[in-house]
């Protein structure tokens, strides 16, 4: 009887325990540029509910995507490492040590991710690599459709990837990222009380195709009567194509609003249950807004990121500075962070130290939790980029490598050698070049870039057929490093995708 009495108390104590860990909530957009919320500065887009949860959170102005574009910066989210591969990389051969997802597993969270996934499949879809509810994710890169029935287009014509369950639940007059935003909503609420669970909801939007519901569009037409640009271009030329400098487009600001009308939900229900002091919620983006165009012809652009330099694909701040705003009631004060350097890899280590106290050796990002809470700050801190994949034709960039280190940050372009150096702080729409007036930084943040080069472009962080036995055959994968310092890849990039 003694025996029976003690294991009730101690499995007690396991339920209460776990009930103790911080449940965590990352809502992560598509392509959702750092000044695409009124918070931030935009004029057209309405964004109350971000705003309000940024308030509440500690906000940082210099955080970063891994990558400008969605699947490798993705990548290194999920994986906390640098993208080097610049592709989905081999989530089913990442260590049960290094998996973060099943580090939560293994510490008795409940995990689902709904939304964009983009990340393969096989041994590296979604419920391989550690997700136990999962709900329209797969291979697709985006969504046919913003409006049921999804996987069909406005002309008719089927998606090039299906996305799974939206269609079969959906019924005619729904909104795709409502849709989604239910399912996560759902998840939370049938969790339960006394497990942690840790949802990741990856919204399509505000990836093309733009799309919004009519009301909402209808509204912002309204608005932009009242808004004056004065002077200001709609287009300039930039890089390999033109540039946009308005927000102007109703559609898109349409499907921003939406996004966060579904964050207001989402907030609303965690308030409901009760849980909302002890959710630990990360709002993002995996890159900046597409505000750019190249070559081959002029796209539907929805947006720009001024005052920041170029967008989407671009190593300009444009392309890679995001949204970043971390939420925990009664355990982390809110404040705006204009100093410290954070990146997307750095998001799991941090919530892994946050929620249960643990460190994954060997890997890349590093945990923030002491910025957060106020310890440190990392405005010296030192990161890097690398894009070899550049796409001329649709988003007008270049190949490029960046180091950016402190107020500094240097571009180095793998096609001509041309080197740019800008001091943020002082020049944050980089239109100051100083390469050639302070030379000595320029010369200093170049080895610090080719040492790191060095280390990462390697065959074992660049060709994952050899690290994937399941991988199809017949691409060539990886480029030797010298190619990369000495800027003669001859365009060869150019032909490869990473379609995102």
């Amino acid at each position: 009887m003694k025996k029976i009495t003690l294991l009730f108390a101690f499995c007690l104590s396991v339920a209460a325990f776990a009930q103790d860990k911080p449940n965590i909530l990352i809502i992560h957009t598509d392509d959702l540029g750092y000044h695409d919320l009124s918070i931030t500065g935009s004029q057209l887009y309405n964004t109350d509910n971000i705003d309000q949860l940024a308030k509440e959170s500690v906000s940082f102005a210099n955080a970063y995507s891994s990558y400008p574009r969605c699947t490798p910066s993705r990548y290194g989210m999920i994986t906390g490492t640098y993208p080097v591969n610049e592709d989905k990389g081999w989530l089913g051969g990442v260590p049960e040590d290094k998996n973060f997802v099943k580090q939560f597993n293994n510490a008795g969270y409940n995990t689902s991710y709904v939304g964009k996934w983009h990340l393969g499949n096989g041994d590296s879809a979604p419920d391989k690599f550690g997700f136990s509810h999962i709900y329209a994710a797969g291979e697709a890169g985006g969504i046919a459709s913003r409006h049921y029935p999804f996987n069909i287009d406005a002309k008719g014509k089927k998606g090039k990837y299906y996305v799974p369950n939206v269609q079969e639940d959906g019924k005619e007059g729904d909104y795709a990222s409502d849709l989604l935003t239910d399912a996560t909503i759902k998840f939370i609420k049938n969790n339960p009380k006394n497990e942690p669970f840790l949802a990741v909801l990856a919204y399509y939007a505000v990836h093309t195709p733009i799309e919004a519901k009519p009301e909402d569009e209808a509204r912002n037409k309204e608005q932009l009567k009242n808004i004056d640009f004065g002077n200001t271009p709609e287009y300039i030329k930039e890089g390999e194509g033109r540039r946009k400098m308005r927000q102007d487009d109703a559609a898109y600001a349409g499907m921003v609003e939406n996004v966060d009308e579904n964050v207001g939900r989402l907030l609303k229900a965690l308030k409901e249950l009760n849980i909302d002091k002890n959710t630990i919620i990360v709002f993002s983006s995996d890159h900046g807004g597409l505000s750019n165009d190249g070559n081959k012809n002029e796209r539907h652009l929805a947006t720009t990121n001024l005052p920041l330099k170029a967008g989407k694909g671009h190593l300009y701040e444009g392309g890679i500075r995001v949204p970043l705003f971390v939420k925990w009631t009664d355990k982390i004060a809110p404040k705006q962070d204009n100093s410290s350097i954070i990146l997307g890899m750095d998001v799991f280590p941090t919530l892994l130290d946050l929620a249960i106290d643990k460190k994954v050796e060997g890997v890349d990002g590093k945990s923030y939790a002491k910025v957060l809470k106020g310890k440190e700050a990392w405005q010296d801190r030192t990161v890097f980029w690398i894009s070899r994949k550049a796409r001329p034709h649709s988003t007008g960039d270049s190949n490029a490598a960046v180091v950016r280190s402190g107020d500094y940050k240097l571009i180095q372009f793998l096609d001509t050698e041309k080197i740019e150096l800008y001091n943020l702080k002082n020049d944050i729409g980089e239109g100051n070049n100083l390469a050639t007036s302070n030379p000595k930084k320029a010369a200093e943040l170049l080895k610090t870039l080719e040492q790191w080069k060095e280390e990462y472009l390697v065959p074992e962080k660049l060709n994952v057929q050899k690290m994937n036995p399941n991988r199809k055959k017949g691409k060539k994968k990886g480029k030797k490093e010298k190619n990369d310092k000495k800027g003669k890849n001859k365009g060869k990039n150019k032909k490869k995708k990473n379609k995102d």
